[in-house]
């Protein structure tokens, strides 16, 4: 039985696109600036990185499938931040946003990494935005690597 697994090295050529929310701006800076910095420690080009700026999280799957389809790149990296409201609107931005993602992974066959925070307050946010609780943009950045390897390795 064949044992297959990605690492942490980005394949040849590869580029990557984050996409990142404006909304909660102090939040999706300190994410897209983590996946930066962590492709960048793991020998990606600075100009093999595209990042895309969308109004909020809605909008992001749109445009992460529109990326998809044109090729090019060997993952996407989706970054934002929705905090819980008054209104169920929170539910169905975050909800929706996730099945989008996942919609586009699935159809493209490309790993997409979702790193849009639904959080119930401010304080949740930053916590995983630089915080005690790390930051997400580098764990998506992590993710985009490893899987962009386990795909150039499978039959």
């Amino acid at each position: 039985m064949a044992h297959y697994e990605g690492d942490l090295r980005a394949p040849d050529g590869a580029r990557f696109a984050i996409i990142a929310s404006r909304w909660n701006p102090r939040i999706s800076d300190a994410l897209v600036a983590g996946a930066r910095e962590t492709f960048a420690s793991h020998g990606v080009a600075e100009d093999a990185v595209d990042v895309v700026r969308v109004p909020g999280a809605w909008e992001i799957p749109a445009v992460a499938a529109r990326i998809a389809a044109g090729g090019g790149y060997a993952a996407i990296i989706a970054l934002g931040c929705v905090i819980r409201g008054d209104t169920r609107h929170f539910e169905h931005v975050a909800d929706r946003c996730a099945d989008g993602l996942m919609r586009v992974a699935l159809d493209y066959r490309l790993p997409v990494a979702n790193g849009v925070l639904a959080v119930d307050e401010q304080e949740d946010a930053e916590r995983r935005a630089g915080g005690s609780h790390g930051n997400k943009g580098e764990e998506c950045a992590l993710v985009a690597l490893e899987m962009s390897s386990l795909l150039g390795k499978l039959p």
